[in-house]
């Protein structure tokens, strides 16, 4: 191992790349709290006194005028010999603090560790860098987003490992969840050799249709001119919950058999109850009916056609539970209005609209459908990463594991299984290289049931070819009793065993099927 100094960093070899400048710094005493939340497909950890060799190489596509850093952390000592990339989060591609977290996981595990900006320098306001002007695109920066320097930052990262160690990385893995999930996708399907293994979870692939089918009830609430109390929204996800919770076998507050749930909010139009938020006592009105129901069901066009996919029942659609609900109002004295997902609008009016003044609370149906017709053709081909063709991958040895809620109130998880399915068509050994989990209960990314060994799956996996199986998962349910449980990797299913009895623990469940 070399010392941090910029002088031992050779300008990486990169096709059509100009290096600008290589930083190197030794940083010490590095500290941090970093939680699940942080680290996806980790369990959480203290980062205590750390010290690492912080590189960051800056270039230029000439033609393009952009500036790109790629930052990558080298462990001063106790290098486990292997290269873990962090990926994204939300409108962030790397480099901001959701992404420092993973690395900051990653570092005090032992791993060489690196993220990128993509070249955007306030990732988290679209409004400064989507457009350049109203009506014109930034199509580089729109690009780097979408992941076409994602290889880029592999061959930087492991050069950079070469210098610093005089040795590669024997292993190298891609880390993420939704963002970086999709990135890990991006990277499967079009650089299937950058990494030997790739954690990506609640994966974004498809993202130009799941955006603006996130304003489909705010859209519907607008056009109808009502806004249904989130309290009303609550109970019937209730009901929801209390008519299929047992179609698994357990009673424990939490839809598993998502398949099975036909639950009918109409027949509950007109009844009394009490919001509990207010103290006071509601009548459920058909309006909110109407809006759970298109919440659950997805978007249509105008003529009733199906779209894109929509939430589990059971997942919050308030946005009281999670802060996100694709469905939230907010109500002074009985008067409510939308409330939409920022992303949802900003991603109508930058990407598909080009207008930052777009009046999105006026969008009718007929709008709607050209918006969500427009979002697919137009910008599939650059931020979507939904091609099943994974061949190359599987050919070239490449390990894959994603875990996904089903009560994700972001990113239907419906999609992400229709995904798995479409990979058989080109490899119908799909689990030889790839196994994705439906996780009861999780809403995006994190919290109750997300499963904190997926990483160290995949990397047994890779290295010492021990498939996965059933993954631990720690379950708080609508009860309050917190159990260990098993998820199972798809298409099997999570079966109770019920000769259990009332007890609920992960030898109380088995995986059946395929």
């Amino acid at each position: 191992m070399s010392s941090c100094d910029p002088s031992i960093f050779h300008p990486p070899t990169v096709e059509g790349v100009v290096v600008q400048s290589v930083f190197a710094q030794l940083v010490t005493n590095y500290s941090r709290q970093v939680t699940p939340v942080n680290y996806p497909n980790h369990d959480g950890l203290l980062v205590e006194n750390i010290s690492f060799c912080n590189v960051t190489v800056s270039y230029t596509h000439p033609e393009q005028g952009d500036l790109v850093s790629v930052e990558t952390w080298l462990p001063a000592e106790n290098w486990n010999g292997r290269l873990q990339v962090a990926g994204g989060s939300g409108l962030g591609p790397g480099r901001f603090d959701m992404s420092y977290g993973n690395m900051a996981g990653s570092i005090a595990e032992g791993y060489a560790t690196s993220s990128t900006d993509a070249g955007i320098a306030n990732p988290l306001d679209p409004y400064s860098w989507v457009l350049d002007s109203p009506g014109d695109i930034n199509e580089v920066l729109l690009g780097h987003w979408g992941g076409d320097i994602l290889n880029d930052m592999a061959i930087i990262a492991k050069n950079v490992i070469q210098d610093f160690y005089g040795r590669p990385a024997a292993y190298s893995y891609f880390n993420g969840c939704s963002q970086g999930g999709r990135q890990g996708f991006e990277l499967a399907q079009k650089h299937p050799t950058a990494f030997d293994g790739i954690a990506a979870s609640a994966p974004a692939i498809h993202w130009a249709q799941w955006a603006p089918a996130m304003f489909w009830p705010q859209m519907l609430m607008n056009v109808m001119g009502e806004y249904p109390h989130g309290c009303e929204l609550n109970l019937l996800t209730a009901l929801a919950i209390q008519e299929c919770d047992g179609h698994d076998g357990v009673i424990d507050g939490i839809i598993s058999n998502f398949e099975s749930c036909s639950f009918d909010p109409f027949q509950y139009v007109g009844i009394n109850f009490t919001c509990q938020l207010e103290g006071k006592t509601m009548k459920l009105s058909r309006a909110a009916a109407v809006i759970a129901n298109a919440s659950w069901t997805g978007p249509t066009d105008s003529n009733g056609n199906f779209i894109w996919y929509g939430v589990n029942h059971g997942t919050d659609l308030s946005g009281d539970a999670t802060g996100t609900g694709i469905a939230a109002t907010a109500c002074n004295n009985s008067v409510c209005r939308g409330i939409p997902v920022p992303f949802a609008y900003q991603w109508i009016q930058l990407w598909v609209e080009k207008n930052p003044s777009y009046n999105y609370t006026t969008i009718t149906r007929k709008d709607y459908d050209d918006i969500m017709r427009r979002s697919a053709t137009e910008l599939d081909p650059i931020v979507s990463s939904s091609n099943p063709n994974l061949t190359e991958f599987y050919k070239a040895g490449g390990k894959m594991m994603t875990y996904h809620g089903q009560y994700d109130q972001v990113i239907p998880i419906q999609a992400t299984r229709q995904y798995y399915d479409d990979i058989r068509e080109f490899v119908p050994e799909v689990r030889d290289f790839y196994r994705f989990y439906e996780v009861p209960g999780l809403a995006h990314c994190f919290g109750n049931g997300q499963p904190t060994t997926v990483f160290d799956t995949l990397r047994a996996w890779v290295e010492n070819g021990t498939v996965p199986g059933s993954l631990p998962s720690t379950l708080t349910d609508a009860y309050g009793r917190r159990s260990n449980r098993i998820i199972c990797p798809y298409p099997e299913e999570i079966v109770f065993l019920a000769d259990c009895g009332n007890s609920m623990d992960a030898a109380c469940f088995t995986c059946a099927g395929e």
